[in-house]
């Protein structure tokens, strides 16, 4: 399978430098990566590692123009390769068998169901203990392929598929349309609905894996939040139909038992703070088209979304 690779990067650190270190330590390399470099200004250069024998090929984004699908699905246009790879600039793949591992539900896949894959997401080795169990709790060590059969069960996580780390076969997600032109938040979400309500499946491979988390402040939660609210906003076709808040609700409760059970009982009030402004970011966020545009631009965390 012949694989290439997508990354966004936008004020990119030095993460971004172990991850393409990484990627060509790989047991299986990709044939390319392709950097979707937004400028803050025209001609801005992005650096790059030096890395024997890559193959990397950076396409300037004016910041005007970005977008979290319609960046990803212009360069996916410029691929012809078996396999469509995702990540995002601060992903550190944690071993040499990241790529590897995360396309292999595709060739174990008889019967060819199978139209995605993402990757399991670690905390880093110095996050908090609360961020620390929220990765283990949305990824935790336990591989699932997911299908239409688990909307009962599952309801909203039935269509989570990360695009931090992600693979898609090309031609399911031609067959798809690619990703939306234009969202805030959640294209990878929004395509995994399409895979899943059209009979494929999405595996989540606990084996493949990557080192990110984010140390976000109440207010970058609030602002995170609203988002992603706007997004089930706009897209409620989709995510009307299920419960997502529930699931929510149960990462509050599970985090609590957890803080009981190692008796950290002085992180409870960080937790109930954080999970209140992540609440009331995601309700104003469905709410959006209902406020002032002045407000919208200050809840939000993707101002370029709205000029």
């Amino acid at each position: 399978m012949i694989i290439d690779i997508f990354i966004p990067t936008y004020k990119s650190d030095d993460k971004l430098n172990k991850l393409l270190k990484q990627l060509y330590k790989q047991s299986i390399l990709p044939r390319k990566i392709y950097i979707l470099h937004t400028q803050e200004y025209e001609g801005q250069i992005q650096k790059l590692p030096e890395i024997h024998e890559s193959n990397i090929e950076v396409l300037p984004i004016k910041k005007e123009n970005f977008d979290h699908g319609g960046t990803r699905g212009y360069g996916a246009s410029l691929s012809d390769a078996d396999i469509y790879m995702f990540m995002t600039q601060d992903a550190i793949p944690a071993d040499e068998m990241l790529i590897e591992n995360l396309i292999k539900p595709f060739s174990e896949d008889v019967e060819g169901i199978i139209a995605a894959t993402f990757a399991r997401q670690l905390s880093n080795k110095n996050d908090k203990i609360i961020e620390k169990y929220t990765r283990t709790f949305n990824y935790p060590n336990k591989s699932r392929i997911k299908s239409h059969n688990d909307l009962e069960e599952l309801g909203i996580k039935t269509y989570f598929c990360s695009n931090v780390c992600s693979a898609y076969k090309r031609e399911v997600y031609n067959e798809m349309g690619g990703f939306v032109t234009r969202t805030i938040f959640n294209e990878d979400m929004i395509m995994a609905f399409d895979i899943i309500n059209n009979g494929y499946s999405i595996a989540y491979v606990s084996d493949a894996k990557v080192i990110h988390s984010h140390k976000y402040s109440y207010i970058q939660q609030f602002t995170r939040n609203f988002d992603l609210g706007v997004s089930h906003n706009e897209y409620s076709h989709l995510f009307n139909n299920v419960k997502s808040e529930s699931e929510g609700i149960k990462l509050v409760k599970n985090s609590l038992k957890f803080l009981i059970a190692k008796k950290k009982y002085y992180l409870i009030p960080d937790l109930i703070i954080n999970s209140a402004f992540k609440l009331l970011g995601y309700k104003l966020g469905r709410k959006y088209d209902k406020l002032p545009k002045k407000l919208v631009l200050k809840f939000s965390m993707n101002k370029n979304y709205w000029i």
